[in-house]
Protein backbone atom coordinates (compact mmCIF):
# COMPACT_ATOMS: atom_id res chain seq x y z
CA UNK A 1 0.00 0.00 0.00
CA UNK A 2 2.80 2.23 1.00
CA UNK A 3 4.68 2.04 -2.57
CA UNK A 4 0.90 2.58 -4.18
CA UNK A 5 1.14 5.84 -2.66
CA UNK A 6 4.51 6.00 -3.44
CA UNK A 7 3.99 5.62 -7.32
CA UNK A 8 0.85 7.62 -6.96
CA UNK A 9 2.50 10.54 -5.57
CA UNK A 10 5.74 10.42 -8.52
CA UNK A 11 2.69 10.02 -11.07
CA UNK A 12 1.12 13.46 -9.94
CA UNK A 13 4.56 15.09 -9.67
CA UNK A 14 5.38 14.23 -13.50
CA UNK A 15 1.86 15.25 -14.29
CA UNK A 16 2.45 18.95 -12.85
CA UNK A 17 5.79 19.27 -13.93
CA UNK A 18 4.32 17.90 -17.54
CA UNK A 19 1.44 21.13 -17.30
CA UNK A 20 3.76 23.56 -16.12
CA UNK A 21 6.74 22.97 -17.25
CA UNK A 22 7.00 21.27 -20.55
CA UNK A 23 4.03 22.56 -22.10
CA UNK A 24 4.95 26.28 -22.23
CA UNK A 25 8.34 25.00 -23.14
CA UNK A 26 6.90 23.05 -26.21
CA UNK A 27 4.55 25.63 -27.11
CA UNK A 28 7.70 28.48 -27.42
CA UNK A 29 9.37 26.14 -29.35
CA UNK A 30 6.55 25.58 -31.37
CA UNK A 31 6.06 29.51 -31.72
CA UNK A 32 9.45 29.78 -33.24
CA UNK A 33 8.40 27.51 -36.36
CA UNK A 34 5.07 29.36 -36.61
CA UNK A 35 5.46 33.06 -35.30
CA UNK A 36 1.94 34.31 -33.34
CA UNK A 37 0.64 37.31 -35.55
CA UNK A 38 -2.27 39.80 -34.13
CA UNK A 39 -4.07 41.77 -36.86
CA UNK A 40 -6.64 44.63 -36.45
CA UNK A 41 -9.20 46.56 -38.07
CA UNK A 42 -10.27 49.87 -36.71
CA UNK A 43 -11.89 51.59 -39.12
CA UNK A 44 -15.32 53.05 -40.17
CA UNK A 45 -17.08 51.80 -36.59
CA UNK A 46 -15.38 48.70 -36.47
CA UNK A 47 -12.80 47.22 -34.12
CA UNK A 48 -11.76 43.77 -35.13
CA UNK A 49 -8.65 41.64 -33.83
CA UNK A 50 -7.60 38.30 -35.16
CA UNK A 51 -4.67 36.39 -33.52
CA UNK A 52 -3.49 33.24 -34.38
CA UNK A 53 -0.28 31.51 -35.67
CA UNK A 54 1.72 31.45 -38.62
CA UNK A 55 3.09 28.30 -40.03
CA UNK A 56 5.23 28.37 -43.39
CA UNK A 57 4.74 25.97 -46.70
CA UNK A 58 8.58 24.84 -46.72
CA UNK A 59 7.89 23.04 -49.83
CA UNK A 60 4.88 21.11 -48.63
CA UNK A 61 1.61 20.54 -49.99
CA UNK A 62 -0.51 22.60 -48.00
CA UNK A 63 -4.47 22.21 -48.59
CA UNK A 64 -5.33 18.46 -49.01
CA UNK A 65 -2.04 16.63 -47.43
CA UNK A 66 -1.06 19.01 -44.59
CA UNK A 67 -4.20 20.13 -44.05
CA UNK A 68 -6.83 17.65 -45.33
CA UNK A 69 -9.79 18.60 -47.12
CA UNK A 70 -12.99 18.03 -45.15
CA UNK A 71 -11.67 17.83 -41.87
CA UNK A 72 -11.81 20.69 -39.55
CA UNK A 73 -8.76 22.83 -38.92
CA UNK A 74 -7.71 25.11 -35.99
CA UNK A 75 -6.94 27.60 -39.08
CA UNK A 76 -3.11 28.13 -38.31
CA UNK A 77 -1.17 26.28 -36.00
CA UNK A 78 -0.84 25.88 -32.06
CA UNK A 79 -3.87 27.37 -30.15
CA UNK A 80 -6.66 27.93 -32.65
CA UNK A 81 -7.49 31.48 -33.97
CA UNK A 82 -9.18 33.99 -31.89
CA UNK A 83 -11.62 36.53 -33.54
CA UNK A 84 -12.74 39.69 -31.38
CA UNK A 85 -15.22 42.21 -32.48
CA UNK A 86 -16.92 44.68 -29.95
CA UNK A 87 -19.54 45.40 -32.28
CA UNK A 88 -22.38 43.23 -33.99
CA UNK A 89 -21.45 41.83 -36.99
CA UNK A 90 -23.54 40.57 -40.50
CA UNK A 91 -21.85 37.95 -41.80
CA UNK A 92 -23.55 36.92 -44.94
CA UNK A 93 -26.51 37.75 -43.88
CA UNK A 94 -25.90 36.71 -40.33
CA UNK A 95 -25.80 38.58 -37.25
CA UNK A 96 -22.18 37.73 -35.35
CA UNK A 97 -22.86 39.40 -31.75
CA UNK A 98 -19.90 41.42 -30.06
CA UNK A 99 -17.43 39.13 -28.67
CA UNK A 100 -14.62 36.69 -28.31
CA UNK A 101 -14.21 33.73 -30.66
CA UNK A 102 -12.24 30.99 -31.73
CA UNK A 103 -12.64 30.69 -35.75
CA UNK A 104 -12.27 27.58 -37.32
CA UNK A 105 -12.46 26.39 -40.72
CA UNK A 106 -13.37 23.19 -43.33
CA UNK A 107 -11.31 23.37 -46.26
CA UNK A 108 -12.79 22.12 -49.48
CA UNK A 109 -11.30 22.06 -52.89
CA UNK A 110 -13.81 24.54 -53.57
CA UNK A 111 -15.50 26.40 -50.84
CA UNK A 112 -14.66 26.20 -47.04
CA UNK A 113 -16.68 26.60 -44.24
CA UNK A 114 -15.56 29.46 -41.39
CA UNK A 115 -17.02 28.55 -38.14
CA UNK A 116 -17.45 31.22 -34.91
CA UNK A 117 -17.51 29.46 -32.38
CA UNK A 118 -17.56 30.59 -28.65
CA UNK A 119 -15.08 28.25 -26.75
CA UNK A 120 -11.39 29.04 -27.28
CA UNK A 121 -9.44 25.95 -25.70
CA UNK A 122 -6.49 26.69 -24.69
CA UNK A 123 -4.97 23.96 -27.70
CA UNK A 124 -5.96 23.45 -30.90
CA UNK A 125 -5.69 19.81 -31.75
CA UNK A 126 -5.09 17.41 -29.24
CA UNK A 127 -1.86 15.72 -27.81
CA UNK A 128 -3.04 12.16 -28.23
CA UNK A 129 -3.58 12.31 -32.03
CA UNK A 130 -0.42 13.75 -32.42
CA UNK A 131 -1.87 17.28 -33.41
CA UNK A 132 -4.01 15.93 -36.59
CA UNK A 133 -7.56 16.14 -34.11
CA UNK A 134 -8.84 19.68 -33.68
CA UNK A 135 -10.22 20.52 -30.29
CA UNK A 136 -12.76 22.05 -31.63
CA UNK A 137 -16.57 21.86 -29.99
CA UNK A 138 -19.17 21.62 -32.58
CA UNK A 139 -22.30 22.03 -30.00
CA UNK A 140 -20.94 25.53 -29.08
CA UNK A 141 -21.05 27.26 -32.53
CA UNK A 142 -21.88 30.29 -32.95
CA UNK A 143 -22.38 31.08 -36.63
CA UNK A 144 -21.08 28.74 -39.30
CA UNK A 145 -20.41 30.03 -43.08
CA UNK A 146 -19.36 28.81 -46.56
CA UNK A 147 -17.39 30.80 -48.99
CA UNK A 148 -15.93 29.72 -52.35
CA UNK A 149 -12.31 29.13 -52.40
CA UNK A 150 -10.04 32.00 -54.68
CA UNK A 151 -7.04 30.52 -56.61
CA UNK A 152 -3.94 32.73 -56.29
CA UNK A 153 -1.53 32.49 -59.69
CA UNK A 154 1.74 33.10 -56.77
CA UNK A 155 2.47 31.11 -54.25
CA UNK A 156 2.36 32.37 -50.32
CA UNK A 157 4.85 31.01 -48.22
CA UNK A 158 3.24 31.78 -44.87
CA UNK A 159 -0.11 31.42 -43.39
CA UNK A 160 -2.35 34.87 -43.49
CA UNK A 161 -4.72 36.04 -42.32
CA UNK A 162 -5.58 40.21 -43.02
CA UNK A 163 -8.30 42.70 -43.58
CA UNK A 164 -8.97 43.94 -46.88
CA UNK A 165 -11.24 46.42 -48.31
CA UNK A 166 -12.56 46.71 -51.64
CA UNK A 167 -16.52 47.29 -52.34
CA UNK A 168 -16.42 46.08 -48.63
CA UNK A 169 -14.55 44.67 -45.75
CA UNK A 170 -13.20 41.09 -45.59
CA UNK A 171 -12.05 38.72 -43.25
CA UNK A 172 -8.81 37.05 -45.78
CA UNK A 173 -7.40 33.51 -45.38
CA UNK A 174 -4.44 33.24 -47.72
CA UNK A 175 -2.16 30.48 -48.23
CA UNK A 176 0.46 28.79 -50.66
CA UNK A 177 -2.10 28.93 -54.09
CA UNK A 178 -5.60 29.49 -51.80
CA UNK A 179 -7.35 32.31 -50.80
CA UNK A 180 -11.14 32.31 -49.28
CA UNK A 181 -12.70 35.61 -48.16
CA UNK A 182 -15.67 36.21 -45.76
CA UNK A 183 -17.49 39.63 -46.78
CA UNK A 184 -18.22 41.02 -43.16
CA UNK A 185 -21.12 44.07 -42.04
CA UNK A 186 -22.15 46.00 -39.74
Amino acid sequence: MKALKWIIGILAVLALLFYFVAMPFLRTQTKKNSPETTTTYTEGGYDLLVNYSSPSKKDRVIFGELVPYDKVWRTGANEPTRFETKTDLMIMGKTLPAGNYSLWTKPKESNWTVIFNSEIPDWGATLSSGGSEATWNPETDVLTVEVPVINMTQSQESFTISFEEYNGLFLTFAWDTTKVQVPINQ
